[in-house]
């Protein structure tokens, strides 16, 4: 996406977390990491496979230091007890000229919120469309980039946005060229064919239309696990995707596609996200059991690249990554998921972030 939009009009809805401090989290390319082969021998059957790129710019964020505990990894073989590190989720300071203010820094932080509900990702889930339906269940409205109500959305009714010369068409109705939507409380967000938590950023760049979800690190893991694999395969294998999406995540969370508007994007080219449609109980259970784990090398976060077999590791990442049919194969011979993720990621620990409230 272009990147010469005003900054100053759209600070407000794009900066996130504002009251979410991570101290640096080091991040480490997979491929400095020495690796064990891989064990499986597995047939390559066409489970979700994910084939990442590296991002194209560097976000100016601090990072948190992590003690994990590598080490030499025989496959497979017990992680190390994870390490935990505080995060302080703070109120804002409210002044006039803080970039970085946000609608949501107005909303009191509960007293339970788990560090993958505070972080917040930005996930790109239409590109350069000419047209948007767009629909809430619960009602919503549409604001501006300063948090302004334009337009009440009333529930279960759907809208088509369009570009004009001006800006956004919703009906009739004239809009600016950037708007946020936002669903009444417990509400989602459609999206063509599909609904989201969290909040939808929509922009307007040279004639075509941008739907970007801000949506909780929680809840974009629970339909990344269900996208990436079956939701029936073993909790072990579930946690292992869980802690690799996680991982794989943060560093797009800290190395952003693109600053301004969004960290990664939605399908197999990142990892697969489809909303609340490939959510499951299970998939929940298995991100809401590793919460804040992800896998870490010399304090730093691993960019953990995963695809559906061993074949397809080898051809895309030199044999470097976790194939999610061996995953699944170990999980049925009784290993946990640190196991499996010390089989892949070799010489690698397991980081937790933790949060303390003040």
């Amino acid at each position: 996406m272009p990147e010469n939009i005003d900054k100053h009009a759209i600070f407000d809805w794009i900066k996130r977390n504002p009251w979410l401090i991570v101290p640096v989290l080091g991040l480490i390319p997979l491929f400095n990491l020495p690796f064990a082969k891989s064990q499986s021998s597995l047939p390559s059957t066409s489970v979700g496979t994910s084939t990442p790129a590296l991002p194209n710019s560097v976000a100016t964020l601090p990072s948190v230091a992590m003690s994990p505990s590598p080490g030499v990894a025989p496959s497979p073989r017990p992680a190390s007890t994870p390490t935990s590190i505080p995060v302080k989720a703070i109120a804002p300071k409210k002044t006039a000229s803080s970039s970085r203010k946000s609608v949501a820094s107005s909303i009191p932080l509960p007293a339970n919120l788990s560090v993958d509900g505070a972080i917040e990702m930005r996930v790109a889930i239409a590109a350069g469309v000419t047209s948007l339906p767009i629909s809430t269940s619960t009602g919503g409205v549409i604001l501006d980039v300063k948090g302004r109500p334009i337009h009440a959305l009333p529930a279960q009714s759907t809208y088509t946005l369009q570009p004009n010369g001006q800006g956004l068409l919703i009906d009739s109705m004239q809009l600016p060229s950037i708007v946020v939507i936002d669903s009444n409380p417990n509400g989602l967000i459609r999206v063509g064919d599909r609904d989201y938590r969290g909040r939808m950023l929509i922009v307007l760049q040279e004639g075509r239309l941008w739907a970007v979800n801000y949506v909780s690190m929680q809840h974009y893991l629970y339909s990344v696990v269900g996208s990436e694999v079956s939701p029936s395969w073993p909790m072990e294998a579930l946690k292992a995707q869980a802690v690799a999406a996680r991982s794989y995540a943060l560093t797009y969370h800290i190395k952003p596609v693109n600053r301004q508007f969004y960290d990664m994007g939605a399908d197999e080219y990142y990892q697969v996200y489809k909303g609340i449609e490939s959510e499951a109980s299970s998939t929940k259970q298995a991100v809401n059991s590793t919460g804040g784990e992800f896998v870490s090398y010399r304090g730093g976060v691993v960019e953990s690249l995963y695809a559906a077999t061993d074949d397809i590791v080898i051809e895309a990442f030199q044999g470097r990554g976790m194939s999610q049919v061996g995953a699944l194969a170990l999980a049925e011979k009784g290993h946990g998921y640190r196991a499996i993720l010390g089989n892949y990621y070799a010489g690698t620990g397991i980081g937790r972030i933790e949060m303390d409230m003040e």
